[in-house]
């Protein structure tokens, strides 16, 4: 019974094995990586707090904006309060652009088409 389950559970091993990919050599030296994520923290550090003071005054003048309609105030708290909130190594190296005011919903979102109406009368 154990030679069973020697060779059950040596036959389970070599079946779960799978030939795998190397990554791909990494395009930066180490030296490179750190400096990049090190600008990003520092260049966080600097931006964050002025995307969120215009996010805060973007939500107070939707607050303005709202007697004149709902959609309105609703554009002008997105493309305050939407865009790049982190500088990435990837911003810093051209790769992702930085976006500091939001852009609206995208059109499909907004164009759902509407549940439909009933028409039975009561």
């Amino acid at each position: 019974m154990r030679y069973f389950a020697a060779l059950g559970l040596g036959l389970l091993l070599v079946g779960q094995s799978a030939v795998s990919w190397s990554a791909p050599v990494s395009e930066e030296s180490t030296p490179k990586q750190v400096a990049y994520g090190a600008g990003s923290v520092l260049g966080t550090l600097v931006y964050s707090p002025f995307k969120a003071s215009f996010c805060i005054l973007g939500a107070i003048g939707s607050g303005l904006a709202f007697p004149f309609g709902a959609k309105r105030a609703e554009r002008v708290v997105g493309t305050s309060c939407r865009g790049t909130w982190v500088i990435t190594p990837n911003n810093l190296k051209g790769r992702e652009r930085i976006e500091f005011l939001g852009h609206p919903p995208t059109v499909a979102a907004a164009a759902a088409p509407a549940p439909p109406k009933s028409t039975a009368k009561r």
